[in-house]
């Protein structure tokens, strides 16, 4: 999968969670997504969800889908507490 080939969709939650983050953390957010696009998914959500999810920091994560050639980012979460609280929403 190159990384030229490979479309970025942002979801409009994951727009406006980006929005709302300081500059140094949203830097480190676009450089996991640009790591993301070069390689394949890696670890997937629990409860059978079909998203991936990357850890920015040891508090910040990144949820997003691959779909055929397009990444499509899902939410952005700058804390771990609202993290668990979405994923826990699917139980």
């Amino acid at each position: 999968m190159a990384c030229d080939s490979v479309k970025i969709v942002y979801k409009p939650q994951a727009e406006t969670q980006l929005d709302k983050m300081d500059t140094g953390i949203r830097k480190l957010f676009f450089k996991h997504i640009e790591k993301i696009v070069k390689m394949p998914p890696k670890r997937h959500l629990r409860f059978g969800l079909p998203f991936n999810v990357e850890e920015v920091t040891k508090q910040a994560r990144l949820v997003y889908e691959f779909e055929n050639d397009t990444c499509h980012i899902i939410r952005c979460f700058s804390t771990h507490k609202e993290y668990e609280k979405w994923y826990k929403s699917y139980k």
